[in-house]
Parts: C-alpha cells; sequence; structure tokens
C-alpha cells in the first residue's frame, strides 16, 4: 500500500515538472499551447495549486512524457499520480 503524498510535496514535485517541461523547448512548446499561456504567464500561474495540477495532468497524459520526467527526475512512476491525487481536482474519479 502506498502512502498518500501531501500537499507540499505534490506542489513541489509539480513545480519539479513544470521546471523540468521549461527546460527543453519541445517539451515547453505543447505544454503552453494546451495551457494557453505564454511564458511571462508562467511564473505568477505556478502560484496556483489548481494550475500545478493542469501540470501533473500534463505529465501523466502521455506515458513516455510521464517515464521520461520520473527517469530524469528519480522518482517513482507512481508519484506523479499520487502528487495528482492531493492537488486541487485530483480527487475527481476518473469516468474512462
Amino acid at each position: 500500500m502506498t502512502l498518500p503524498m501531501n500537499k507540499d510535496a505534490a506542489q513541489a514535485l509539480a513545480l519539479e515538472a513544470l521546471g523540468w517541461l521549461a527546460a527543453d523547448p519541445d517539451r515547453l512548446g505543447p505544454f503552453m499551447a494546451e495551457a494557453g499561456c505564454g511564458p511571462a504567464e508562467l511564473r505568477d500561474r505556478a502560484q496556483a495549486p489548481e494550475f500545478l495540477g493542469f501540470v501533473v495532468d500534463h505529465l501523466l497524459s502521455d506515458e513516455a512524457r510521464l517515464m521520461a520526467f520520473c527517469d530524469e527526475a528519480g522518482r517513482s512512476y507512481e508519484a506523479p499520480m499520487r502528487a495528482r491525487a492531493a492537488l486541487p481536482g485530483g480527487d475527481l474519479p476518473h469516468w474512462t
């Protein structure tokens, strides 16, 4: 059984993921397009827990991206899912 992640740890993982996305233009471009924001807005939006949930959702939406982040960050593959559950909206059931 995996213990739940607390809010602070979840936000730290999401910020780490945002930094990972921002470090590569090939990753950042699609993320910003999906988020509907430009580089100048990222810093302000990164303070909002709801946006951090979106960051983790983006990471979780592609298995290769998820695995690359976890491998580079030294995180377990289930850590982003645990983080998502601790962020706003993460407790909603998936109907798909």
